[in-house]
């Protein structure tokens, strides 16, 4: 099995990349893990307090718990994997079973931060991005989907995301194999990621 890891900051289009990386690929052999499933249990805490919680350091995720279901996979056990809702700051209780796949691509932000995970990774690949660029879709994406206004993903931009992305997210560059600028002309990059992976299978 082959483990592919893609790490960028909030907004530089880790999704669209893992979407080019999958439409590559024969179908039913690529699964994809979100970081996003692991940010840690947080039902001890009340609904106040998990909004204040900072999801974009490195203790709000629960690496442990990933580690042990990349290293069920690679033996050939399906996993349960957890489901977060962002819109209660808290896993849902819910679990989707994922099974084995040739290659398992683990996505988010603050994945490269973890030496044991990294250490699993046969690729590790760092999403670039402009940094207007990736607070222009945060911003979309948050008021869109997750129910946020504009002046709480802009506060939270200011104090939490930004600091965050400075100090854990864009050091990690250094330990990524491939960096994608993430633009229309980034089909090399994904020629490149394609024809490794096919060598590796």
């Amino acid at each position: 099995m082959l483990i592919i890891g893609i790490a960028g900051g909030t907004g530089c289009g880790k999704t669209t990349v893992v979407n080019q990386i999958l439409n590559e690929l024969p179908e039913g052999e690529v699964g994809v893990i979100s970081q996003d499933s692991y940010y840690k249990d947080t039902t001890h805490l009340s609904y106040e307090e998990r909004v204040k919680t900072n999801f974009d350091h490195p203790r709000s995720i629960d690496f442990e718990l990933l580690a042990n279901h990349l290293k069920a996979l690679k033996n050939n056990t399906p996993i349960h994997q957890p489901v977060y809702s962002f819109v209660k700051h808290n896993r849902t209780g819910d679990t989707i079973l994922t099974h084995p796949r040739k290659v398992i691509i683990v996505e988010g932000i603050l994945i490269l931060t973890n030496p044991d995970l990294r250490a699993m990774f046969d690729i590790k690949i760092f999403v670039h991005a402009d940094t207007d660029e990736r607070l222009i879709r945060r911003l979309k994406r948050d008021i869109s989907e997750r129910g946020r206004d504009l002046d709480e993903v802009l506060v939270r931009y200011q104090t939490t995301l930004k600091p965050m992305h400075d100090q854990f997210i864009e050091p990690m560059k250094e330990y990524a194999d491939i960096i994608i600028p993430n633009n229309k002309f980034n089909t090399v990059a994904i020629d490149i990621v394609k024809t490794i992976i096919n060598e590796k299978l």
